[in-house]
C-alpha cells in the first residue's frame, strides 16, 4: 500500500524549492507545478497503454511497428509525443543551449523551460479540449529548479495511485501554501472512496452525465472508468458536461480528464456559477448528474437564482438582503431538476441537510412525496482530505421500480471505515462493494450478490465458511507473529533486518487476506444466500409514511437505529494484567537504560 502521507511529504520538496529559489508567487507557480504532476502522471499512464498496444502489435521483416496517436484513441488514450515525455525532459543534458533543441515551430530553444513549454504546446495539439489550458510559464523558472522539480516528480508511487491523483495532489498544494485561490468557503476535493461509491450506485451506461461544480473532474474520471469496466468506450457511450466557477479547477478537470483519454465540455467563470446559469442548457435532459458542490454557501443573490430557475420545489428562505443564508438546498433542487424522466443523481451533501428546518424542510418533503429520493448514506468523520466534517450522499432514480417506489434505503456508514492515518478514513474497495451490496439487494438485483460472494472465494481461494477462514488465518497469523519474533532474536546483528522484512513480507500478505474475508463475512453474516433485511444500526428501508412520521428527515441514523456492542472476546482483566506486566517490563528496561548512560557519563568524566 502507497504511503499517501510519505509520497506527500517527498512531493511537498518542491515547494521549499520554488520558495528558495524563485520570487514567484503562489498563483505564478501553483499551476506550472501542477503541469508537471499531470505531465508525470500522463507519461505513467502512456506508457501503461503503449505496453497494452504492443502486445497484439504487427510487425514487418522483424520489426514491430511502431505506435501512433490513433493506437491510443482507440483505447482512449493521450498520445505523447517524444518531446513531450517525461523520460526525454528528465534526461536532457545539462546545458539546453549547445544541444541545439528545436521547438515545434522549428526554432531553437535556449533554456530547460521553453523546452517543457514546447512539451506541453505539442500536448496541446493532440487534444482540442487542452488548447489553451496546460501552464506555459516554465522559463519564469530557471534551468537548475525546474530540472530539480522533474526529479522530484518522478516518483515510481505516482504509477501506482489511480483515480483522480491530479485533484488530490492539487488540494495538498492549495491547502499548504496557496489558500488565496481557494477562497471559497466549502469547495475541496472529494475523495476518490466518496467518487467511487456514488458511481457504483448510479451505475452510468450511457447517456449525458453533468457535473455542475466539477472541480478536477473525479466524478467524469470514475465513471469514465465504469464504463469502460463493462467492454465499452466511454467516450462513445457518455457525453460529459461539467460546470466550475473557478478557472483553476477547470483547467485541472481538462488536464485529469485528458490523460484519461475522456472528452467533454466544460464550461468556467461567471457564465459557470451554477447559482445563476445553466451553462449547457440541460435543464430536464441528463441522465446522470454527479457532484460535489461547496457546501454551506450563503448571500446567493436570491432574485438571480430564481430568474435562473431550476427549483421545482420553490426558493430556500431569503433574507433582508434578499440573499438565500445557505445554498444547500439550491443544489438539491439543481440536481433534481436537471433529470430527466429516467434520470440519476447522486450527490455529497453537508449533513446538516438531512434534517434542516424552515423552507429547506418544505422543500425536502415535496421532494420525498415524488418517490425519487432512492438512497441516504451517512458518511462519518475525516472522509476529506483537508477537513474533518461528516457528510451525507444522497441519490436519486426517477425510474425506481414500482416496488420501492415508496420507498428510502437509509445506511449508516459512519462506523464503517478503513483508517488510512490518523486524520484521514476512507473505504476500501471490498467495503464499498459490500456498500454496493446492500442497495442491489434493495433493488432486487440478487444475482449481482451471488457474483460477489464468488468474487470473495475466488479471491481468496477456498470455499470453507468466511468465519471458518478467519480462524484458520487468524491462528496462521499468530504463530507467524511468534515465530518471526524468534526468529529474529536468534539471528546475528547482522542478518536481524533481512530475517525481520522476509517475515514481514509474509505477515502483509496473511493481514491482507485476513482482512478480505472479514469483510466477505460482515457481508455473509447479515444477508447470507441474498435477501435483503434492516440490520440494526447498519440499515434500514423505509416508506414515505415512516418518513412522514419522522417530521420528513433523511437522517440514516432515525431509521437505522444503534447497532447492539459486540464482545470482542477480550477478558478485561487478563488484558489488563497483561498491560500492567508489559508497563513493568518497559520501565526496568528504561531504569538500566538510565543506569548505563550514567555509567558512561562518569566514566568520560561528565
Amino acid at each position: 500500500m502507497i504511503n499517501i502521507r510519505k509520497l506527500e511529504a517527498e512531493l511537498w520538496e518542491s515547494a521549499d524549492l520554488l520558495r528558495a529559489g524563485s520570487k514567484l508567487t503562489s498563483n505564478q507557480y501553483c499551476m506550472p507545478v501542477l503541469g508537471l504532476i499531470f505531465l508525470r502522471y500522463a507519461y505513467s499512464r502512456y506508457k501503461k497503454v503503449e505496453t497494452e498496444i504492443l502486445k497484439d502489435r504487427p510487425s514487418r521483416g522483424g520489426r514491430v511497428m511502431p505506435v501512433e496517436a490513433s493506437d491510443f484513441a482507440a483505447k482512449s488514450a493521450l498520445f505523447l509525443p517524444k518531446e513531450a515525455q517525461y523520460d526525454y525532459l528528465l534526461n536532457l543534458p545539462e546545458d539546453i543551449k549547445t544541444a541545439e533543441i528545436k521547438n515545434k515551430d522549428g526554432h531553437v530553444m535556449n533554456s530547460l523551460g521553453e523546452v517543457v513549454n514546447n512539451a506541453m504546446l505539442l500536448i496541446e495539439d493532440q487534444s482540442q479540449q487542452l488548447v489553451g489550458v496546460l501552464p506555459k510559464t516554465y522559463t519564469d523558472f530557471s534551468d537548475e529548479i525546474l530540472s530539480e522539480l522533474l526529479r522530484i516528480f518522478n516518483n515510481s508511487a505516482l504509477d501506482k495511485i489511480g483515480g483522480d491523483i491530479i485533484g488530490r495532489i492539487y488540494e495538498y498544494f492549495l491547502n499548504k501554501f496557496a489558500k488565496n485561490i481557494a477562497s471559497d468557503d466549502g469547495v475541496f476535493f472529494t475523495p476518490k472512496s466518496l467518487v467511487k461509491m456514488i458511481v457504483n450506485i448510479i451505475e452510468p451506461t450511457s447517456g449525458v452525465l453533468l457535473d455542475p461544480a466539477c472541480g478536477s473532474g473525479g466524478m467524469f474520471v470514475q465513471s469514465g472508468d465504469f464504463v469502460n469496466q463493462t467492454g465499452m468506450n466511454a467516450n462513445n457511450a457518455m457525453t460529459f458536461y461539467g460546470q466550475e466557477k473557478v478557472e483553476y479547477n477547470a483547467q485541472l478537470c481538462l488536464m485529469n480528464m485528458a490523460v484519461h483519454g475522456l472528452t467533454g465540455v466544460i464550461k468556467s467563470g461567471d457564465e459557470a456559477n451554477t447559482f445563476y446559469h445553466d451553462a449547457h442548457n440541460l435543464d430536464g435532459k441528463c441522465d446522470y448528474v454527479m457532484s460535489n458542490p461547496p457546501f454551506n454557501v450563503d448571500k446567493v443573490k436570491a432574485e438571480s437564482s430564481e430568474s435562473a430557475k431550476r427549483l421545482p420545489f420553490g426558493m430556500p428562505s431569503v433574507n433582508d438582503k434578499k440573499e438565500v443564508g445557505n445554498g444547500n438546498y439550491l443544489w438539491i433542487s439543481y440536481f433534481y431538476s436537471y433529470l430527466n424522466e429516467h434520470g440519476r443523481a447522486g450527490f455529497v451533501m453537508a449533513s446538516s441537510a438531512t434534517d434542516s428546518q424552515g423552507k429547506d424542510k418544505d422543500i425536502r418533503e415535496k421532494l420525498i412525496k415524488t418517490g425519487d429520493v432512492d438512497v441516504m448514506i451517512s458518511v462519518g468523520n475525516n472522509f476529506f482530505y483537508t477537513k474533518s466534517l461528516p457528510c451525507s450522499l444522497w441519490f436519486f432514480d426517477k425510474a425506481k421500480n414500482e416496488n420501492i417506489k415508496d420507498k428510502v434505503l437509509f445506511i449508516d456508514a459512519r462506523n464503517y471505515y478503513t483508517v488510512v492515518d490518523r486524520t484521514l478514513n476512507e473505504w476500501s474497495n471490498w467495503q464499498l462493494k459490500n456498500m454496493n451490496a446492500i442497495v442491489w439487494l434493495y433493488r432486487g438485483e440478487i444475482e449481482k450478490y451471488t457474483q460477489l460472494l464468488k468474487e470473495y472465494q475466488e479471491e481468496l481461494g477456498s470455499d470453507k465458511a468466511f468465519d471458518e477462514q478467519i480462524h484458520d488465518l487468524s491462528k496462521q497469523l499468530k504463530e507467524l507473529r511468534k515465530e518471526a519474533k524468534n526468529e529474529v532474536e536468534n539471528a546475528t546483528r547482522n542478518t536481524k533486518k533481512k530475517v525481520q522484512a522476509k517475515f514481514d513480507e509474509k505477515i502483509v500478505e496473511l493481514e491482507k487476506r485476513l482482512m478480505i474475508v472479514k469483510e466477505a463475512n460482515w457481508l455473509y453474516e447479515k444477508f447470507g444466500d441474498g435477501q435483503y433485511k434492516d440490520i440494526l444500526g447498519l440499515c434500514k428501508v423505509a416508506t414515505i409514511e415512516e418518513i412522514k412520521a419522522k417530521g420528513y428527515s433523511l437522517t440514516a441514523g432515525a431509521y437505522v437505529g444503534v447497532a447492539p456492542i459486540e464482545d470482542d472476546g477480550v477478558n478485561f482483566e487478563e488484558r489488563m494484567a497483561e498491560i500492567h506486566k508489559e508497563l513493568l517490563s518497559l520501565q526496568t528496561q528504561s531504569n538500566d537504560l538510565m543506569e548505563t548512560i550514567s555509567r558512561n557519563m562518569k566514566e568520560m568524566g561528565l
